[in-house]
């Protein structure tokens, strides 16, 4: 009787995959998905690199934040303000998708992370690189919400999981490229006779793959998805409404430096200013007419959730080599080798998400209980995380294999849970306004990708442990359980085509 039950179920399933691979005929949809994965893998190996360059600087000595009282401190601003760049064109970026082409803000984001990653090596003072960081953030901010965007329009219904889950992969392998291979490109640039500017190296080989990803997904996209694009009007656009915010950004940062304020005061203002752009941006939303779809009761839910994700990913993704090092007392590239297990987990843990979400949905059940499921695993596993760094009993230091063992299996669960979110946030807007959507959820959610690099860095500095930090990111990822929970799950909306 059970066997003919589970007999059943899967020829249901198969039925409702093959209604599902007739609903976008225009598009292979499994080479978009390629193309945009190593989108992925580019746009986040150029701004992992940042973390791991900045460890090298601590431990070395060297560069324009070795030498600095408070490192971790200044480091941690450092890549706040990147991330205060890329949270503040996530909604713009999802609106120019929708009115100028989404393949067209694909492109202008890669080609900017490109030429703005070989800037960023090139400069020679802590300013300079900030400002090069920042106009970099600018640039990526724009390519999640309309890989997003085209992933949905253009995969079957019963795949569309599955196809944020395998693309979203690409993040766990650039993070992993960018935290391995920075200790070793640096020792490159040493070998070449770079001395204390071996740490540009890094920035320069992944400008290199960067550009050659772009040029593969131009071509894909003229050929395979929509003709010849348009990259002027977007990228005019998008250096518009990026003009002012670089400046605003930046002298935030000059101000900081000439008044010599203490870094928490320069995150505070820096929360404050990504408050204010939310605030307008959601006053234009309202005043538009757009907001029962965008700014209902699951929305905000989904949006202020989801900024325990960003917390958590660049909590990890920032500091996690600086954190195993100084656990287990290791070196640079051991260190790198084993916080690699947490960015390489999202290799399984991204697919897994999406097909299982897939499933359940296929199955008649929401996506919500494994939301929930993934959450309260993750929070469990990075609370024994922080036990194990804080010395646990007799001050003993953690092993590499714990540690790594560690980073993994929360990885797996974290980075699973993500498809699946975004596949509710997608079903509960109308497909038109699904850029918006996915704009608006990075857009709030970055408020942790902001202030987590930098409030790590002081915790750390104040207290002479990483375990605090540790634990801020779980605590925030329990909240994110309750809200989650709170959710109402809708099916999805009628599938119109949406233009590339």
């Amino acid at each position: 009787m059970a066997s003919g039950s589970s007999e059943s179920d899967t020829a249901r399933e198969e039925q409702l995959l093959d209604a599902g691979r007739d609903d976008h005929p225009v598009v292979p949809y499994r080479a978009l998905w390629a193309v945009l994965l190593l989108g992925w893998v580019v746009s986040y190996a150029d701004r992992t690199v940042t973390g791991p360059v900045i460890a090298w600087m601590i431990q070395n000595q060297a560069g324009f934040i070795g030498d600095a009282s408070n490192p971790a401190t200044l480091g941690g601003l450092v890549g706040s303000m990147f991330f205060l760049g890329y949270m503040l064109t996530q909604y713009p970026g999802g609106r120019l998708g929708d009115r100028f082409g989404h393949r067209e803000m694909i492109i202008v984001s890669l080609l900017a992370a490109g030429v703005l990653t070989v800037v960023s090596g090139l400069m020679a003072g802590l300013v300079a690189f900030v400002a090069a960081r920042v106009l970099t953030g600018l640039g990526e901010g724009v390519f999640y919400s309309n890989d997003r965007t085209l992933i949905i329009a253009h995969t079957p219904a019963a795949r569309r999981t599955l196809g944020l889950g395998i693309v979203i992969t690409g993040l766990s392998i650039g993070l992993t490229v960018g935290i391995i291979l920075t200790p070793i490109l640096i020792d490159w640039g040493a070998s070449l006779g770079m001395g204390d500017g071996a740490w540009r190296m890094p920035f320069f080989v992944f400008a290199a793959f960067t550009f050659v990803v772009a040029t593969v997904a131009f071509g894909f996209f003229r050929s395979r998805l929509g003709g010849a694009l348009r990259l002027g009007p977007p990228f005019l656009r998008l250096i518009l409404f990026s003009a002012p915010t670089f400046v605003v950004i930046v002298a935030l940062f000059l101000m900081a430096e000439s008044f010599e304020w203490p870094e928490w005061l320069t995150a505070t203002i820096a929360s404050v200013i990504a408050l204010v752009y939310i605030g307008i941006i959601v006053r234009s939303v309202q005043r538009s007419g757009r907001g029962a779809a965008l700014l209902n009761r699951n929305m905000w839910l989904i949006y202020v959730a989801y900024i325990a994700i960003l917390w958590n990913l660049w909590f990890f993704s920032f500091w996690s080599v600086q954190i195993v090092r100084e656990a287990a007392q290791s070196s640079l590239l051991a260190a790198a080798l084993t916080a690699a297990f947490n960015a390489g987990a999202g290799i399984l843990g991204f697919p897994v998400g999406g097909w299982l979400a897939d499933r359940a949905v296929r199955r008649g059940r929401g996506r919500k209980p494994l939301a929930l499921v993934c959450t309260a695993v993750y929070s469990v596993l990075v609370l024994v995380f922080g036990w194990s760094i804080s010395g646990g009993e007799g001050d003993q230091l953690p092993s590499l294999a714990l540690l790594g063992l560690l980073l993994f299996s929360s990885g797996v669960f974290f980075n699973a849970l993500q498809p699946i979110v975004q596949g509710m946030t997608g079903d509960l807007v109308p497909p038109s306004e699904r850029g918006s959507a996915f704009g608006m959820l990075n857009l709030v959610s970055e408020i942790g990708a902001v202030l987590s690099p930098v409030v790590s860095g002081i915790l750390r500095d104040a207290t002479g442990s990483w375990a605090p930090g540790v634990y801020v990111a779980a605590g925030i990822m329990i909240v994110s359980f309750f809200l989650y929970a709170m959710v109402r799950e809708s099916p999805a909306h009628h599938e119109d085509p949406i233009p590339a």
